[in-house]
């Protein structure tokens, strides 16, 4: 019998296997992830709604045999509603809301085997790039404690980070998968718009710039759970492109020599802080040794950067006003940059949004012009190590200011929104100050294979699996 101390770093393939071969039961599985959930969230607040009792239910009973059966899982509290469980999409306008179904997502989250013990930290809506709502307060970097874990998903980084579970649900509007992850040296996958299934409350959301998936330790855990959830839905307006076969044969699979391009130059002209710098100039060295054909280029979209960012800003604010029209919040009900964003799209009209929505679609044929040449595009994934909690705080006088300071924060990550390519956060470096700095890939459209593999070979070459922060399990 393994030791129940060792289920808090073991992947969640692996604790999988043991249930498989009957080495441990599902609701062992369970109450030990429960208990480490129960010492460590004092002090991270990754979890804001458990389901202890419903979970344990869950384990006891008979569960789908899927890839990961009896294995702890947490969803983060925005999209993927779970009947009967509280999602507040971290804002005090829905602590009372209370889904009466579950989304395709979840479904196929259960049928996979996983059991859901309860609801991850996020920003108001999604917005911010750190995860401190008014409604549940911070959540904490288990690396240190007085930094931001990231945003939006940043309450399942911390909680996988920490090993309360070795998976958890995020999702992807600007980067909110790969920016937690890199905050918390973790996998992150943001995959192909329409990869994984949004439905039946949405299409799409945010003008498709939303993707929905995990942060996981290994890539192998990535990789099978893609193959587990993805797929198009019933009614889904659009779909990706099917792979050519599962995912997790990808994992361990030779990449052959990759054409990879790099930059360390932010599109927007933003200075990129030398820890980010050293870690993209370290990994072009290591993608080198291993063969593949590394080269430093321009991104080509610093002159359209500016009509991008606006662009970008139409769409979200547009989206949160939408949300806040349907809800017919009023300002004292919701924080003060989520107002703002009301304010503001409430004043645009369907021509302004038709407008943004052709500016985005041109870069993004610009921005795919990239791969004719070139298989995949590396940068930094944020322009700064872990920042401070509150950072992103909202100053009276100037309510958006968070939102500004996000843009100078995320150069990157919102390119492949965007464009609805796949890209990856992975966890290749640590500065000084023992703080983890991700790297980011791209890929072309319908390309999480090429990524797999390259990932799967940098996860081989330079293991991160041993790495443990100061607040763990």
């Amino acid at each position: 019998m393994t030791k129940t101390d060792d289920f808090a770093f073991m992947d969640a393939t692996a604790q999988a296997e043991l249930v498989r071969k009957k080495e441990i039961q599902p609701i062992e599985l369970v109450d030990e992830a429960i208990k480490r959930i129960e010492r460590l969230n004092p002090t991270l607040n990754a979890v804001v709604t458990p389901i202890y009792e419903l979970a344990r239910e869950r384990a006891k009973g008979a569960l789908p045999d899927g890839p990961f059966r009896g294995v702890p899982f947490l969803l983060k509290d925005i999209l993927a509603p779970y009947k009967g469980v509280p999602m507040t999409l971290g804002s005090r306008l829905l602590r009372n809301l209370v889904p009466d179904h579950d989304s395709e997502l979840v479904l196929r989250l259960k049928r996979a085997g996983l059991i859901i013990l309860g609801r991850t930290n996020v920003p108001e809506f999604g917005l911010l790039p750190t995860t401190e709502p008014a409604l549940f307060g911070p959540c904490r970097n288990p690396w240190k404690t007085d930094r931001s874990p990231g945003g939006s998903s940043g309450g399942s980084a911390s909680a996988v980070a920490a090993g309360m579970v070795p998976m958890a649900h995020g999702n992807d509007g600007g980067g909110s998968i790969r920016i937690p992850a890199s905050c918390c040296g973790l996998f992150g996958l943001k995959p192909t718009r329409a990869r994984n299934p949004l439905g039946p409350d949405f299409g799409e959301c945010w003008g498709g710039f939303v993707a929905e998936h995990a942060l996981t330790r290994s890539v192998r855990d990535s990789a099978a759970l893609l193959d587990a959830t993805s797929g198009p839905d019933l009614g889904d307006p659009y779909w990706a492109p099917p792979p050519e076969r599962p995912f997790i044969e990808e994992v361990g699979s030779e990449p052959g020599s990759l054409r990879i391009a790099f930059t360390t130059k932010a599109p927007s002209g933003v200075q990129i802080h030398g820890d980010c710098l050293e870690a993209v100039v370290e990994t072009a060295k290591l993608c080198a040794d291993l063969g593949h054909e590394v080269e430093e280029v321009s991104l080509a979209v610093e002159t359209d950067f500016e009509k991008l960012t606006e662009a970008f800003t139409v769409i979200v604010a547009a989206g949160t006003a939408s949300i806040l029209k349907m809800l017919q919040a009023t300002r004292d009900q919701v924080e003060p940059m989520s107002w703002a964003l009301y304010e503001m799209g409430s004043r645009l009209d369907a021509a302004d949004y038709v407008l943004a929505t052709q500016t985005l679609h041109g870069v993004s044929r610009k921005i795919s012009q990239l791969f004719v040449h070139r298989d995949v595009f590396m940068t930094p994934v944020l322009a700064e190590p872990p920042v401070p909690l509150g950072t992103f705080d909202s100053p009276p006088d100037n309510p958006l200011q968070p939102f500004d300071r996000s843009i100078r924060y995320l150069p990157f990550t919102p390119l492949c929104n965007v464009t609805g390519q796949p890209a990856m956060s992975v966890p290749l470096f640590w500065n000084k100050e023992g703080l983890p700095i991700g790297t980011h890939f791209m890929a072309g459209f319908g390309e999480e294979a090429t990524l797999i593999r390259l990932a799967s070979q940098l996860e081989q070459a330079r293991p991160w699996a041993h790495r443990r922060p100061p607040v763990r399990a």
